[in-house]
């Protein structure tokens, strides 16, 4: 039998990064960022001073720029990293996770043609299933046809204090009030962008984990896709029966 492509969308904050890496270890799959993909393209523009707007220039960087993602380390996996994430061959797994590299990618990812480049290194390193990937069109748009796919949901409050968390646990200096107005701007410009908006796709679970911690929210979904592989399996049964 051949294994799921599991595909989890969600907002800022509303843990799909944590929840996906687990589900992955959990049933034995690769795990994949697809936001880290955007966040290592974004630093790169950062770096060689490339304007979001200016579009051309950015779909040339992304056809001309190496994206590798891998297992972390257990250091980097103990201190919160979800992939060793490579850009043109140098590490740039704690550099792409800053608040700056994080908005422009954000504003990035609303660019057609870049995404486009993206998407197609997306599809490529999950195919063949046995995958885990998390992100804000990975069910509409990468993996359309996912054997699963989840939609996690959060209060807005709670999200933004799980992201407010996390940059307290990086050392960032931001207040919390500074990151609800963070996540209200990214949610506003993730659900109102013209290219992959965030929106659930209609054969998605809505999981809403406001009240629920991120291994609840994994065994959750492991339940959610055992239950799916058995479906499958099924119905796989019964064609081979009725040939």
């Amino acid at each position: 039998m051949p294994k799921l492509t599991i595909a989890i969308d969600g907002p800022a904050g509303s843990g799909k990064s944590s929840v996906a890496r687990l589900v992955a270890q959990l049933l034995g799959y690769l795990y994949l960022d697809s936001g880290a993909m955007y966040r290592a393209l974004a630093l790169k523009a950062l770096q060689e001073s490339i304007a979001i707007e200016d579009q051309e220039q950015l779909v040339k960087l992304a056809k001309n720029t190496h994206i590798e993602l891998q297992s972390p380390t257990a250091e980097q996996e103990r201190s919160g990293a979800k992939n060793r994430v490579f850009l043109d061959g140098w590490e740039v797994t704690q550099a792409i996770r800053t608040a700056e590299v994080a908005q422009a990618a954000s504003r990035l990812a609303t660019v057609g043609p870049v995404r486009e480049v993206l998407v197609a290194e997306q599809q490529r390193a999950g195919a063949g299933g046995g995958v885990v990937m998390e992100g804000r069109d990975i069910g509409t748009v990468v993996f359309p046809k996912a054997e699963l796919k989840i939609f996690l949901e959060a209060a807005p409050q709670v999200r933004a204090e799980r992201r407010w968390k996390e940059h307290q646990e990086k050392g960032d200096k931001i207040a919390l009030a500074e990151v609800v107005i963070e996540v209200q701007e990214r949610d506003l410009r993730d659900r109102e962008r013209k290219v992959s908006p965030l929106v659930r796709a209609g054969d998605a679970v809505l999981v809403d984990n406001t009240a629920m911690d991120i291994e609840e929210t994994a065994r959750l979904v492991v339940m959610l896709a055992r239950e799916r592989d058995r479906e499958l399996a099924k119905t796989l049964s019964e064609a081979r029966g009725d040939a």
